[in-house]
């Protein structure tokens, strides 16, 4: 039919003939137009966009750095420890592929969680992005997944013993948990046929679907449009003879640049803690894991890595006292439900779910409610685009609760998280506790104290406050 042949590549140079053969069979300088030269994104980023672009360089960092260590690692019982320490020793540029390595997994999270806290920041989670965060939430549970997985691999004492804690967790599930333990471990102990296990699930199948959760991310985020600092729809208006909106500047070259120069800092920083302090004080790289794994020695104190420890914390927090104070909760949160929702079957169903709560809490083991409450804190992320009820989306506009919620938040989870590297005492228990229930209430509560909160306006256009 007339119009359907794709156009040539024009413009002088001597690649246009292979591009235009290229482009016939295969839609490479569509996607090029759709996802970087005629993509506009809002011209008003600021320092808070790095953040995504950053993930994808660590991934491909991750990655790259992962093929070479896998050329000589040994997924054998007997042999893995002794095959990281030939890595180190006797490959050339064995030790930097290593620290690149390791330092990039922290770093992976470290990005990862600023760019869930600029989310958070300008509501980047709103309609119409619902798809975009729920994509992105499965992509941090394969990252969860494949840092514990990764974790046992270098067969030392604190992966090890890690491995072991954090997978009899999943035995205290009701009724299925010893079988699903005993298939994680595929031995009764974290054994050999663990170690392959967790070898071919980090090396391979998380891998894999990472990237195709990374490639759905990106298209569903240029499907609906990227959001910004004033969360405006900048579709909304376009210019009337281009088409283009107004606000909006092509992704390439003007985000490409940026983030280019974005990437060179970040770069700097991960070179001075890959060079001058890989370990990090024993946060990175715990010093634990520089004794071979011994089944028959456990260590003084295990804790999993610095970015698991505020989950850690609230699973450790979850004691027989405080199964009390969570049936408080419930009932003043049902009671708080009930009151707002008019409908009769919902309130019915709302206190049969509460009545359910409070049996379960003190018929069942609290260690199963604290692998519940672990997961939860993980997944109640996922609901924050229907539990935030804000009129407007950036927290430019804003008032004082949610500014002082988040706010608190922030520093509650970087205070679990300090307190679930620490050995077990009373003052800590007890401050972990209340961070679990003030972690828990920022979700819980949103839908009261966002719609109660004083907001400004959004304006009509795009601003650059803030903007670099």
């Amino acid at each position: 039919m007339a119009g359907t042949e794709k156009q040539p590549v024009t413009g002088a140079g001597p690649f246009n003939g292979v591009l235009t053969w290229v482009d016939q069979r295969f839609p490479l300088m569509q996607l090029w137009r759709e996802h970087l030269a005629e993509y506009y994104a809002p011209k008003n980023f600021n320092f808070w966009y790095y953040f995504g672009s950053l993930a994808i360089l660590v991934l491909v960092i991750q990655i790259a750095t992962g093929i070479f260590l896998v050329m000589h690692y040994k997924p054998d019982a007997a042999q893995a420890f002794a095959s990281v320490e030939y890595i180190m020793r006797d490959v050339t540029g064995g030790w930097l592929i290593r620290y690149m390595h390791s330092t990039g997994a922290s770093a992976f999270f470290i990005v990862v969680y600023l760019h869930m806290f600029r989310g958070l920041l300008y509501g980047s989670y709103r309609q119409p992005r619902e798809l975009i965060w729920l994509f992105g939430m499965i992509i941090y549970l394969c990252l969860m997944a494949e840092a514990f997985f990764g974790y046992l691999l270098p067969w030392g004492q604190m992966s090890y013993w890690g491995a072991q804690v954090i997978v009899n967790l999943f035995d205290a599930i009701p009724l299925i948990g010893p079988d699903l333990a005993l298939w994680i471990r595929g031995d009764y102990v974290v054994s050999d046929a663990t170690l392959n296990r967790f070898f071919s699930f980090h090396v391979i199948a998380i891998p894999l679907v990472l990237l195709g959760l990374v490639a759905a991310h990106i298209m569903a985020l240029h499907e609906v449009g990227s959001n910004n600092p004033d969360g405006i729809e900048i579709k909304k208006l376009k210019d009337p003879e281009t088409g283009r909106p107004v606000d909006g500047i092509p992704f390439h070259p003007y985000y490409t640049v940026k983030d280019i120069m974005g990437a060179v800092f970040f770069l700097i920083i991960f070179c001075v803690v890959m060079f001058f302090m890989p370990e990090f004080g024993g946060y990175f790289l715990e010093y634990n894991n520089f004794i071979p794994a011994d089944p028959l020695k456990t260590p003084a104190h295990i804790a999993p890595v610095w970015y698991f420890t505020p989950y850690y914390s609230i699973l450790r927090a979850t004691t027989e006292t405080f199964m009390w104070v969570l049936a408080a909760g419930v009932i003043g949160y049902s009671a708080l439900i009930i009151q707002a929702v008019g409908a009769r079957a919902v309130r019915l169903a709302v206190a049969a779910i509460a009545v359910l709560l409070l049996v379960g809490f003190f018929t069942i083991d609290p260690k199963v409610w604290g692998v519940v409450l672990m997961g939860a804190a993980v997944l109640i992320f996922a609901l924050l685009p229907w539990l935030d009820r804000s009129p407007v989306k950036s927290i430019r506009y804003r008032g004082p609760l949610f500014k002082g919620a988040l706010a608190v938040f922030v520093l509650v989870f970087i205070v679990l998280g300090y307190f679930g590297t620490q050995p077990v005492t009373t003052e800590g228990t007890l401050l972990s506790q209340i961070g679990t229930l003030i972690y828990f209430a920022f979700f819980l509560l949103m839908p009261w104290y966002t719609r109660m909160d004083k907001t400004r306006p959004e304006p009509s256009r795009v601003t650059w406050e803030g903007a670099h």
